[in-house]
């Protein structure tokens, strides 16, 4: 049995799964009290984190029925993300698997996006190519085993999510602004306005600034109360722009491939755009359940049971990272 730590941004998690991707527990503990600065303040998040985490460890061994006697190994998130948080979540797992002599395994936060689709009761098998888009990450990867991934493409500037996010703010939409602005797009016309999708940028490769920075454009031409009247025109077109981008590079990706099969992980992988389009690309398509594409733990102990395990006390000296090895 697995139990495992994950506080890479804003979210406390824990979670307990078995050796077979069977999943006891996974508890997810969200930090409400960024949304007034607009976005994650990296001290607050760790000072959160600080607070809740054994809490959520407790509930998390609750729900799965279980103790720290019947704990195997301690998994837990050592990057990318806020270095403080990280080192909240990797102190934590370090002494908890130290007091009882318990090997550690540490995981890399994007190779647990990609577990997330190990998980039972519906696995995904490799080989398949897999997008992570989140408000951190996107990227584009082909999976030929459980044990990692071969990185394909990635963001030049900014992340998917984050480019949700800026334009929900840009339209008064509050932070987090993703759901927001995919709902208001339901009302409004996605051909309204013809915002870049980075096609200048080739291979499989993401941008997202120059689209930030178009809308940001447009906003100020319109003025304020245009702005609001044609809110829903421009939360659609926007989102297109975003989907669209996302797209290219999936058909990119599978192009050419004798057995294109794809799986979506990370916050956007709810977007409902983004999955009726990747439904229409005519193959094998895989989204975790909504718990599992936002950040969690279950995934970093489903990504801990293709890792190898570090024995006590080599990991002692385990550190964070914030940045993408």
């Amino acid at each position: 049995m697995i139990l495992a730590v994950e506080t890479s941004c804003d979210d406390t998690c824990a979670a307990v799964v078995t050796d077979a991707g069977e999943l006891r527990s996974n508890v997810v503990s969200s930090q409400g009290v960024h949304a007034r600065f607009g976005g994650v303040v990296p001290e607050i998040a760790s000072r959160h984190h600080l607070e809740l985490v054994n809490a959520v460890i407790d509930d998390a061994l609750d729900r799965a029925g279980a103790t720290l006697d019947d704990v195997e190994r301690v998994a837990v998130t050592q990057g990318p993300g806020l270095v403080g948080a990280l080192l909240v979540g990797v102190a934590t797992a370090k002494a908890l698997a130290a007091a009882r002599r318990l090997p550690l395994v540490p995981v890399d936060h994007l190779h647990g996006h990609v577990a997330a689709n190990f998980l039972a009761p519906d696995p995904f098998e490799p080989p398949f190519t897999c997008l992570i888009a989140s408000g951190g990450h996107t990227m584009l990867t082909r999976v030929h085993d459980h044990a990692g991934y071969e990185l394909l493409g990635q963001t030049l500037d900014d992340a998917a999510g984050e480019a949700f996010d800026k334009g929900a703010r840009l339209l008064g939409l509050g932070y987090p602004g993703g759901p927001a602005l995919s709902k208001l797009a339901t009302t409004g016309d996605r051909a309204a306005f013809d915002f870049p999708t980075a096609a200048r940028v080739g291979g499989l490769d993401f941008s997202f600034a120059g689209l930030k920075t178009a809308l940001l454009y447009k906003v100020r031409e319109l003025g304020e109360e245009e702005t609001a009247r044609r809110a829903a025109d421009l939360a659609a077109s926007y989102e297109h722009a975003i989907v669209t981008a996302l797209i290219t590079r999936i058909e990119r990706a599978l192009d050419g491939d004798g057995d294109p099969r794809l799986a979506i992980g990370g916050g956007v992988a709810a977007n409902r755009l983004l999955r009726e389009r990747a439904a229409n690309l005519g193959v094998p398509v895989h989204i975790p359940p909504p718990e599992l594409c936002t950040d969690n733990a279950a995934m970093i102990a489903s990504a801990a049971r293709y890792v190898d395990a570090v024995a006590f006390p080599g990991y002692l000296d385990v550190d964070a990272y914030a940045h993408a090895l």
